[in-house]
């Protein structure tokens, strides 16, 4: 055998992106979002308990444009995750692993958790 000096992993120069490289990236990132949302949830909650004049300022920001984007993503990302969790809920039980398998319901976790996310928001705002 000749001694071949290989690197252990591809490199990114040759590494071709793919979709499933994306979404396990945005699982982790919307896993962290979530987890600073719940902070934002919990603010709310405690603005609720504290008094009228603590609760109106805090309805204030996140009614604001740059609130109102912050509860957008956040929503994005519960559905997302949500979707992607069920996605590797049925590989944790062995299923879905082929090539096409993955790619279809890859797209379809993301077109999904859009759709979802318009629709509690369409929803939301229709009451």
């Amino acid at each position: 055998m000749a001694d071949v000096q290989r690197p252990l992993s591809p490199h990114l120069q040759v590494y071709r992106w793919q979709i499933t490289n994306t979404l396990s990236i945005l699982h982790r990132l919307t896993g962290v979002g979530l987890g600073i949302g719940t902070i934002a949830l919990t603010w709310w909650l405690v603005a609720a308990a504290a008094g009228p004049d603590y609760y109106a300022m805090v309805v204030d920001w996140l009614t604001s444009w740059l609130g109102r984007l912050v509860m957008l993503g956040f929503t994005w990302a519960l559905f997302y995750h949500l979707c992607n969790g069920i996605r590797h809920l049925f590989w944790d039980a062995g299923r879905g692993f082929e090539l096409d398998t993955v790619n279809r319901t890859g797209w379809a976790v993301v077109v999904l958790s859009v759709v979802l996310t318009l629709v509690a928001w369409i929803a939301a705002y229709s009451m």
